[in-house]
């Protein structure tokens, strides 16, 4: 343990600029790991290593640090310092003299490292060195450029070595003897590197402490501070699916996505894998999209229902690990079967799992947890579905002219009376198509449940059969709807007549949602592959408005037969 008067300077004064725009709510030290802000983490190993106090430098954000800082009770005294203007490591040394003191050597850390590099171990070295400074280092070939020679001196830090050098990078912890004070500035901005070359060109030594098989990450991007939580988390939640810990290093690659904004990891290690939602980093106090993934996903797997079980969750990094269900989907399989008869059997297998879902998810489904809205609701039809559909859809992307809202918005109105005269109310997932239908040796898995809500159950049957990713065809349609009609009518005690009106109104408020999705995603959402499922989905919507079921919607539908026109020219 180092002597009892070394003190400690926590560098935590920087912008966080490559952490924008996350860093511009949460200053960058404050980011959590565990749940645990880095600052947090840092101070209580600097304290284990046996420090006696602490200083702390501030700017961006001072408020929260500040008050972050004074609501801990730490075993030494934690003092921070406002930088008015930003003093570079340098500067803050030097604004921390009087702290630190003159008579001893000091430790100075960065904030936004996570590490077990040992400190103990680098203030041991320098003490028994007795050099100027004692730099710890690692190997990450991305950003060497500390020049070492063969006896660990520090020669320069442009990462040009000469011949029997090596290059590795600083880590962001040091220990340094006040001789530096006379490197740099009685005031102002100064940085630190400037005064170790002085240094070493004043002919004293500084150190390299060579800690390369020790875990370091630098969190000042996005994607290393993911990387970070990864780190820590993904033990347990490996130890949890599989009743141990890994017993090799996580690797992580990164899988396709598809409509939303999230990204996919599978993560491995020696033959097991779990993937990793990442839903990005999470800023807001509101119930966000993530909130509603892990929330809705873990009732429903509680019900015993076919999802993937969620093993851990980070709320701040955004990241859910959960069952790796492989990679086939029910559209590939669909798409690669020949026979209409094996399709069927798929769809009927699929069907069963879903008004299983429809009916037992709807217990004790909380609709504080949805997201978007907490129920499907006559202003979802108009806005989220109707609006949608003219404004992303037909104008935005199909650049229709003369579009008339005041005609369409009374059908749209139309169309909701009809769905919540004839709807039954249950689960509903929102998004039920063959793209987020797993196929698993155990059968079928349902994904993307995070926009659910309660409301019609025949609107998840409807996306489902009339699903634009895949042609089942007109009479495959039929027999499906037909088989759903059979086994949910009687259980939920609904009319059969009412049951097929309410699926098919669902249905033309599906097609809706789907070709204003469309239009989104092709255009502003920059993913051009969904405008080859449009012309499916709006033939779809109109063989459904031509329907002797249909509802006396005129004006839309000769809107879309308009579309389908423009769509033909495309």
């Amino acid at each position: 343990m180092p002597p009892v008067s070394i003190k400690a300077l926590v560098l935590a004064a920087g912008l966080g600029a490559r952490l924008r725009p996350y860093s511009q709510k949460v200053p960058k030290p404050l980011f959590p790991v565990a749940g645990r802000p880095i600052i947090d983490i840092i101070i209580r190993r600097l304290i284990d290593a046996g420090i006696s106090a602490i200083g702390v430098n501030t700017h961006h954000l001072h408020e929260q640090m500040e008050a972050f800082l004074l609501s801990r009770s730490y075993a030494v005294p934690v003092v921070h310092r406002y930088e008015p203007q930003l003093l570079g490591t340098g500067g803050a040394i030097q604004n921390f003299a009087d702290f630190l003191g003159k008579d001893r050597p000091f430790v100075v850390i960065n904030s936004d490292i996570l590490t077990d590099i040992s400190i103990s171990g680098i203030i041991s070295q320098h003490m028994a060195d007795g050099c100027a400074a004692t730099l710890a280092v690692v190997n990450r070939p991305e950003f060497n450029s500390v020049c070492i020679a063969p006896n660990e001196r520090i020669t320069g830090f442009a990462g040009n070595p000469a011949g029997n050098e090596k290059c590795l990078t600083f880590t962001g912890i040091q220990v340094i003897d006040p001789m530096i004070y006379d490197y740099l500035p009685a005031a102002g901005f100064a940085g630190s590197i400037g005064a170790f070359d002085a240094m070493i060109q004043d002919g004293l030594e500084i150190r390299a402490y060579e800690a390369s098989k020790r875990y370091w990450n630098d969190l000042g991007t996005p994607e290393r501070y993911r990387q970070a939580v990864i780190d820590t988390i993904g033990p347990e939640a490996f130890a949890r699916a599989f009743g141990r810990a890994p017993e090799s290093e996580i690797d992580c690659v990164p899988l396709a996505g598809d409509g939303s904004d999230r990204k996919w990891l599978r993560t491995r290690s020696r033959g097991q894998s779990l993937v990793i939602a990442d839903h990005g980093i999470q800023t807001q106090a509101h119930t966000t999209e993530f909130d509603a993934f892990v929330a809705i996903g873990r009732h429903l797997h509680q019900k015993g229902l076919a999802v993937p079980a969620i093993y851990m969750h980070d709320r701040f990094s955004g990241l859910v690990f959960l069952d790796d269900l492989g990679d086939t989907l029910l559209q590939s399989v669909v798409l690669s079967e020949p026979d209409p008869a094996a399709i069927e059997s798929h769809y009927r297998a699929v069907i069963n799992s879903l008004l299983t879902m429809s009916t037992a998810g709807a217990e004790g489904f909380d609709p504080a947890w949805g997201y978007q809205e907490p129920v499907y609701s006559r202003q979802t039809i108009i806005e989220k579905e109707g609006l949608y559909f003219i404004r992303a859809f037909l104008e935005k992307w199909l650049g229709m002219e003369n579009v008339s809202e005041s005609k369409l918005v009374p059908e749209f109105a139309r169309l909701a009376d009809v769905i919540e005269t004839h709807g039954a109310e249950g689960f509903m997932h929102r998004d039920m198509q063959s793209r987020n239908i797993m196929v698993t040796a155990a059968g079928y898995s349902f994904i993307d449940f995070q926009g659910a809500r309660l409301g019609p159950i025949q609107y998840d049957l409807a996306s489902l059969i009339t699903d634009p990713y895949v042609d089942l065809g007109p009479q495959t349609r039929q027999n499906l709807l037909s088989y759903a009609a059979d086994r949910l009518a009687p259980e939920i005690g609904v009319d059969r007549a009412a049951f097929y009106k309410g699926y098919h109104y669902c249905a033309i408020a599906r097609n809706l949602q789907a070709l204003g999705a469309f239009g989104h995603l092709s255009g502003a959402g920059q993913k051009p592959q969904f405008a080859a499922y449009m012309k499916p989905a709006l033939n779809s919507l109109s063989a459904l408005l031509a329907s002797a079921q249909s509802p006396a919607l005129p004006w839309l539908a000769e809107t879309v037969a308009r579309a389908q026109s423009r769509m033909a020219c495309l």
